[in-house]
């Protein structure tokens, strides 16, 4: 971000506040559920049904929310508001990006509609749609045992039809979660915006999909930038950042691509990694800072599949240098429709400049005479990223994410100071083994969780 003019990131794009508003409103309606909804919910329905006016969507949204308020919701209109709402979120993140991109002067692809039909929906999806369609009646403080019981059939029947795993397996991670908050009813505060953004996911993903045009493939070599570590309790992901060097002679593209394995709950920390080691070129090339050379791996957008036996290791490359060198002119592609939410907004970038701490203890950049915070909160357990060692960067590489209404930088490698020596560390440097010595010794005492896990397993098999 070097001689970027970063002030206009201060204000928010015209119409970006009033949208998030009357999202907030729909999903306010929905914790007490449209199927008996209130003089405040129905203001609040009648007012989303005003943002969509004048648009295609604005007809069918005005009858789905008369139906709602009449206590006549059919399967239909709940596709309607979901998709509605879902542009209203889309448009929010075209907005934001593109003030991003103006700002970066990065230059970004336009996505291309796909033409064909969508095959027959499969049966099971009935099922599905039937779920989303009583939660939606019931409303979030409505739910119960019960139903999520009948959540675990229809998870059961879509697993297995290949092409509604996606169905099933947001089903079931939001029933686990909501299974977890029973009563929803005595909750202080209901998570209402990541409820109705899984609901609305879940409603458009149960109406079918069109089937994936033929995607492309592309080799290259491929630069990593950063990976970005998300863990659950129940699976963990690993999505790296990276420059990708078109073999036919192509501009540099930023990609990303990610592997995911499933997990308990308590293997956390450096040991989440133990759980990808059947991906050993692209653990090796995170711990090395390594290039990869990759072969007919397939691209959808900026999204690389992962296919490890058409990836090898190649010469080492700093990701600081690719970031200073490939970043500021590589093409970036347009998000997939069903994907744009601003909350998915996640750009990477490099700020060189020192760390600064306000009076009350936050961490932030300075740009352009701007500030931008840092989003410590989001560094993971299995690097050696810290709060104390971010504190010291004298540059970060990171990923620009709209959060708490406002810009902020999530830190992915660092430049930092130890004992007076200039160091990078980054989320991905424990990927073959922890290599902090007192860490190493916390891990060594504790054992390992992954391997004893495994030997129990295995035993379990050969019963």
């Amino acid at each position: 971000m070097r001689g970027a003019q970063v002030a206009p990131l201060r204000t928010a794009p015209a119409g970006l506040t009033d949208a998030l508003d009357v999202v907030a409103g729909f999903d306010d309606a929905l914790i007490d559920g449209f199927g008996r909804v209130g003089e405040r919910g129905a203001s609040a329905l009648a007012a989303f049904a005003d943002a969509l006016t004048g648009t295609p969507l604005g007809g069918p949204v005005a009858v789905a929310v008369d139906a709602v308020v009449a206590g006549s919701v059919a399967p239909q209109h709940l596709a309607a508001l979901a998709g509605a709402r879902s542009a209203l979120l889309g448009a929010a993140h075209d907005a934001l990006l593109r003030q991003l991109d103006e700002t970066l002067g990065r230059t970004r692809s336009s996505w291309t509609t796909p033409t064909s039909v969508p095959p027959e929906a499969p049966a099971a999806l009935a099922g599905a749609r039937a779920w989303w369609h009583e939660v939606a009646l019931t409303g979030w403080r409505g739910v119960d045992h019960e139903l999520l019981s009948v959540a675990a059939g229809v998870v059961e029947t879509s697993l297995l039809v290949p092409e509604l795993r996606r169905v099933a397996v947001l089903l079931d991670g939001l029933a686990a979660e909501l299974r977890a908050c029973v009563p929803v009813a005595t909750m202080a505060r209901v998570p209402a915006r990541r409820w109705a953004d899984l609901w609305a996911r879940g409603v458009l993903l149960a109406e079918g999909t069109p089937p994936p045009e033929a995607t492309p493939s592309v080799s290259g070599r491929l630069l990593p930038l950063g990976v970005d570590v998300h863990s659950h309790d129940t699976a963990v992901q690993i999505q790296l950042h990276a420059i990708l060097e078109p073999a036919d002679g192509g501009p540099a593209r930023l990609v990303r691509t990610a592997v995911t394995a499933a997990k308990v709950d308590t293997i956390v920390g450096p040991a989440i990694w133990r759980l990808l080691s059947h991906h050993p070129a692209l653990l090796t090339a995170l711990a090395d800072k390594r290039a990869l050379t990759m072969t007919d791996l397939p691209l959808r957008g900026g999204d690389l599949g992962w296919v490890d036996d058409r990836v090898r290791l190649d010469e080492p490359a700093d990701p600081f240098a690719t970031a200073r060198v490939l970043l500021p002119a590589a093409t970036t592609a347009a998000t997939d429709p069903l994907d744009r939410h601003p909350a998915g907004i996640a750009e990477p970038v490099l700020v060189e400049g020192p760390v600064i701490r306000d009076e009350a203890g936050a961490l932030a950049v300075e740009v352009d005479g701007e500030r931008i915070p840092l989003a410590v909160d989001r560094l993971p357990a299995a690097g050696p990223l810290t709060v104390d060692l971010v504190a010291t960067a004298s540059a970060s590489l990171g990923l620009l994410r709209w959060d708490d209404d406002r810009w902020q930088l999530q830190p992915l490698a660092v430049l930092g100071t130890v004992k007076r020596r200039t160091v990078p560390a980054h989320n991905g440097d424990w990927a073959c083994g922890v290599t902090d010595p007192k860490i190493a010794k916390e891990e060594a005492r504790a054992g390992d969780a992954v391997a004893v896990l495994r030997e129990r397993a295995g035993r379990l098999l050969r019963r």
